[in-house]
């Protein structure tokens, strides 16, 4: 199955409960969703190739609120709240030739040292996968979507998409790239997964508050799961990854470590005290980003450690 961008299976600045699927799948099944980024004012000069929804959904109006244009939701049959979807990131592919980044003044980390608007377009080559800087370097291209996320519970109604809560949302984790999985706790039923928000390249912490802003197609595969607690983590084929977010960056470790322990004791049989010894000594916390309101921090483990 295929669910293009376009005004009728885009949903621009929020998550809702209550936002009927464009598409549904059965649990198992694998889907491609094709996604678009920016405002009519992220638009390159000519040469460039620009995506025709963009413009379309353009045409049909600008949000109430400032947000990420999602495509989506897909709801999946049978899905409950207390389930968990297990989202493989199959493949992750550009749809265009340049991307975007932008520094806002009061947003960031830094949100008081730049006064001044910058917007750059940066040339990205699908061949040598590389985006093309400003100061004349190539700097590799990593594509993942940084916002990919379910239904949030129904009692929060209509929420931004600038925050990462429990659905998920705006991860901005650079290593949920082609190869990984993410689990999502289901909160509302069919599950209702949305994503975009494509980045060409990010650092952990994507402290100027954008990455390279792309358009991307993501093939992924969707599956329920009744036998996982309901956390958002993810799996490379190299390490585990516990991720959490809270506006206390202080808070985030604690949660990501406490979520590693808990990960570590239901696969190894450890103790807890000896769970915590293992993160202290081959568990690494990263930053994941300090720019969406809520933060991030995500703790990786190499799987070998829990063989």
């Amino acid at each position: 199955m295929i669910v293009d961008a376009g005004p009728d299976a885009c949903h621009w600045g929020f998550f809702d409960a209550t936002l009927p699927p464009v598409a549904e799948v059965e649990s198992g099944t694998e889907v491609t969703i094709r996604t678009v980024s920016g405002g009519p004012d992220m638009l390159p000069g000519e040469g460039f190739h620009v995506p025709p929804e963009l413009h379309a959904i353009h045409a049909k109006g600008l949000p109430g609120r400032p947000g990420h244009i999602l495509t989506g939701p897909v709801g999946v049959r049978g899905a409950k709240a207390g389930q968990v979807l297990q989202t493989d990131i199959l493949d992750v592919a550009l749809r265009q030739d340049w991307g975007y980044n932008v520094i806002r003044p009061l947003a960031g980390t830094l949100p008081l040292e730049f006064d001044t608007p910058t917007n750059h377009i940066l040339p990205l080559d699908a061949e040598t996968m590389t985006a093309r800087m400003p100061w004349g370097a190539d700097l590799p291209l990593a594509p993942f979507f940084g916002v990919m996320g379910v239904a949030p519970p129904p009692n929060w109604r209509r929420i931004s998409t600038i925050e990462p809560r429990a659905h998920g949302g705006n991860l901005d984790c650079k290593e949920l790239v082609t190869g990984t999985t993410l689990y999502l706790p289901v909160h509302a039923d069919g599950a209702l997964f949305s994503c975009g928000d494509g980045h060409g390249a990010q650092g952990d912490g994507e402290v100027c508050i954008t990455a390279i802003e792309t358009a991307l197609e993501g093939r992924f595969r969707l599956t329920l799961r009744d036998d996982l607690p309901p956390k958002i983590r993810a799996e490379t084929p190299m390490h585990w990854i516990t991720l959490a977010t809270h506006p206390s960056l202080d808070r985030c470790v604690e949660d990501a470590t406490r979520d590693m322990i808990d990960l570590i004791v239901a696969a190894k049989g450890l103790t807890r005290e000896e769970a915590y010894m293992l993160c202290s000594l081959a568990g690494d916390l990263h930053v994941t980003q300090t720019v969406n309101g809520h933060k991030g921090i995500h703790m990786m483990l190499a799987k070998t450690h829990l063989a």
